[in-house]
């Protein structure tokens, strides 16, 4: 495999430096958690520092395999943060050559390691006009029987917050089985879900499905590198604990001793991110619909949307982007990383402050007024 580095990488606020950006309205998650902020008795003073179970901490995978029909604990697979999921199931199902179905736009690394092994990727872009809605359609006319391995698709999807809906994603699943596929399903976001409907975890529905999910979207924890794998299918969890085993051998105890305490408790935890997010959500779908310079389908689930400017503003979006941070210090995903023109842009409404998030909204149209041509 050769590795290139992703503009979504290369251009994170981490690599620019978070203290070059005042407004960070670019970032996919809740804001960043301290231990303090849990509530947690730890006492990690007695924690041994051994190597762990190769599957995960007990009372993590426990904690989240409950409340899901016919998920047990050892079907949990936990793993370095979400994207090392992502790049074990890829890495796993494919090799050169091998067909694989990708949504677009997506988390980058989703398109890009089908694509750093070999695979003959295929790509089923959302359409605005759609109100970014997956065409089922267009997935089953891809499909290429004996040949597709791997399907992959996000639920709330990155960056758009939109969510297929439970009739889609038994759809999903019926062509997977099909196909003799693999659906993988990217939940990160699934704990942060703003219509009332809620979906089950797709790992539920089938042998043939693989869910992925992760500590740092919804619960502001990304410093602890925690994610998983779900599987019921015993030969695809056995090639991902393999995986798993020949990368890391297993997991920090420290990460995740925290992610089974936090998961544990998420019914006090959870709820309060939940509130603050609805909340945002309702001031940026306010502030857009106040405006004519932007639009946007309002998120399902999730912290981010796909905002664009509308079609009848002219205006440099190399200048605007460049306007936006050197001059009004508000930083967002532009459309690039995602492989989408700089016309749209990730606005991450659930990182910032309050005050941060207004400041920077405000900023978008200072911004747009600067690159007007």
């Amino acid at each position: 495999m050769r590795y290139r580095r992703m503009p979504i990488e290369v251009e994170s606020p981490e690599e620019l430096g978070y203290d070059t950006i005042t407004n960070n309205l670019s970032e996919s998650s809740v804001a960043d958690r301290k231990l303090s902020d849990l509530g947690l008795d730890l006492d990690l003073d007695e924690l041994v520092l051994c190597y762990g179970d190769h599957l995960g901490d007990p009372v993590l995978r426990q904690a989240v395999a409950t409340g899901h029909a016919g998920i047990e604990p050892d079907h949990v697979i936990v793993t370095p943060g979400a994207a090392a999921a992502l790049f074990c199931v890829a890495t796993s199902l494919l090799d050169r050559g091998d067909h694989a179905i990708v949504v677009r736009t997506n988390y980058a690394t989703n398109l890009e390691t089908p694509r750093t092994i070999g695979a003959d990727l295929d790509v089923v872009d959302l359409a605005y006009d759609q109100a970014w809605k997956l065409d089922l359609d267009e997935v089953a006319d891809k499909i290429r029987p004996g040949t597709t391995r791997l399907i992959s698709v996000t639920c709330p999807h990155n960056p758009t917050g939109t969510m297929l809906g439970h009739d889609d994603l038994k759809r999903l699943v019926g062509l997977a089985e099909r196909a003799e596929a693999v659906l993988l399903v990217d939940e990160t976001y699934r704990d942060l879900t703003h219509t009332g409907e809620r979906i089950p975890l797709a790992a539920t529905l089938s042998p043939n499905v693989v869910s992925v999910s992760s500590m740092s979207k919804a619960y502001g924890l990304p410093g602890i590198r925690i994610g998983w794998a779900v599987t019921t299918d015993p030969e695809m969890h056995e090639t991902l604990l393999a995986a798993k085993e020949q990368v890391v051998i297993c997991g920090s105890t420290i990460d995740e001793h925290i992610a089974g305490r936090v998961l544990s408790e998420r019914k006090r935890i959870l709820p309060p991110i939940v509130a603050d997010v609805r909340e945002r959500l309702d001031l940026v779908d306010a502030w857009l619909a106040g405006q004519d310079t932007f639009e946007w389908i309002r998120p399902s689930g999730g912290v981010v949307g796909l905002v664009r400017f509308r079609e009848e503003v002219e205006v440099d979006e190399q200048r605007f982007h460049h306007e936006l941070l050197a001059t009004h210090g508000t930083y967002v995903g532009p459309g690039h990383w995602f492989e989408v023109s700089d016309r749209s842009f990730r606005l991450g409404f659930g990182w910032p402050t309050h005050a941060e998030l207004a400041a920077g909204l405000d900023a978008l149209l200072l911004a747009a007024a600067d690159a007007r041509r």
